[in-house]
């Protein structure tokens, strides 16, 4: 029955002078977006809307979860498309399509008609046609009513190059276009937090690249395929996605050779930390995002943080500072990862984690620690660089 859906967007109707450059990165996502749907589409914008136009059959529900996942949609309506061959005609159109829409056993509820006439020498003003539309439907139907100002169904007629037809609003995900926002790297983990947090950061419209730190034999190959996995589930929101996979077992083995265990983990991560920033300048990136949340463990307090954030010249962006551990897991609940995460493969920052680590590191005993490293750790970093597996990652 719907031959189109209307894009309703937020944020980008507010860009002013470079709103075009928002709408047509959203006209890009959303032809993305649809081309695994059975059916062919034609996505265009026509005087402040965004339409995705079916050519011919189509799976509506594929289409549906398509466009569900495309950052900058707040809404879409399925529309019904007819030309303009008179009030009679679109009478008609309107009262089949609440036939369509409303079974028989549903129509008693209280509706409204709201019109917007964009093309200005249709005959009839808005406020004419909504009430000559809403006195057919009665005549129709006679178990409806009109309310005005609460109703339970809205229809909404558009008079346009073609007359558009719609009651229904199926939320988005909201946020700005992938790609609006320019580039970061994640370091993407195995679990719970750092997904999401690559979720959310590709919601305010950033490209995303990950580098994920791999520890053989120590992590398996089945710990690999579950970071590929949790990359293509972000890829469904973020598009496709530039991992990275690096061995990081040998930097690993010799800090906890060489560094005192308490600062093990605080170690670890600046080493990595310098790592996703090699990738990231390589990768034209302007930050590195991490899935931390203030006190959730150890290395995640804010002197942890700190000491952690001394290795980097780019910023770090942490999307899931703030949130509490139950508000990461709704996350990841909503956007597929969570049951991938929790499946039992450690990962390499679970591996080598000290009984009684250190929550307030002093940022001079750990320069002191990682002395000790000088004689091995530049040739090791390089040899991590140089050996370093990079992948596509796309959402199948």
């Amino acid at each position: 029955m719907y031959q189109a859906f209307l894009i309703k967007y937020g944020e980008i109707g507010v860009k002013g002078k470079n709103r075009h450059i928002f709408e047509d990165t959203l006209v890009s996502q959303v032809g993305n977006a649809l081309k695994p749907v059975d059916g062919e589409f034609t996505v265009r914008k026509e005087n402040g809307r965004i339409y995705a136009q079916a050519q011919g059959d189509y799976d509506y529900d594929e289409a549906v979860e398509a466009l569900s996942s495309v950052f900058g949609i707040v809404g879409f309506c399925p529309v019904v498309l007819i030309e303009d061959e008179g009030f009679e005609k679109l009478a008609e159109a309107v009262i089949d399509y609440a036939a369509s829409e409303f079974p028989q056993s549903e129509r008693s509820f209280t509706f409204k008609v709201v019109t917007r006439r964009a093309r200005k020498n249709y005959p009839m003003d808005s406020m004419e046609v909504s009430a000559a539309i809403g006195e057919r439907l009665l005549d129709a139907y006679p178990a409806l009513s009109v309310d005005v100002h609460n109703p339970q169904v809205t229809i909404h007629i558009e008079i346009r190059n073609k007359i558009n037809i719609y009651s229904k609003t199926i939320p988005g995900p909201g946020g700005m276009p992938v790609g609006t926002a320019g580039r970061a790297m994640l370091l993407l983990s195995g679990g719970i937090d750092s997904p999401a947090a690559g979720y959310m950061i590709a919601k305010r419209g950033v490209k995303i690249d990950a580098v994920y730190f791999h520890a053989p034999p120590y992590t398996s190959d089945r710990a690999k395929q579950k970071v590929i996995d949790l990359a293509r589930i972000v890829a469904k929101y973020a598009g496709p996605i530039r991992l990275h996979i690096i061995n990081f077992t040998q930097i690993q083995l010799y800090i906890y050779d060489k560094c005192p265990h308490d600062q093990l983990t605080i170690i670890m991560r600046r080493y990595m930390m310098k790592l996703a920033e090699h990738f990231a300048r390589e990768d034209e990136d302007l930050g590195l995002i991490t899935g931390e949340s203030i006190g959730q463990v150890a290395s995640q307090t804010m002197q942890s943080m700190a000491v952690t954030n001394e290795v980097c010249t780019m910023p770090v962006y942490r999307p899931l500072v703030g949130f509490d551990k139950q508000d990461i897991v709704d996350i990841a609940l909503k956007i597929g990862t969570y049951e991938t995460s929790i499946l039992p493969y450690e990962d390499c920052c679970t591996i080598f984690v000290a009984k009684h680590p250190v929550t307030k590191p002093n940022l001079k005993s750990i320069h002191k620690s990682e002395t000790h490293l000088a004689e091995k750790i530049d040739a090791m970093m390089q040899e991590a660089v140089d050996t370093a597996e990079t992948i596509r990652v796309e959402y199948s």
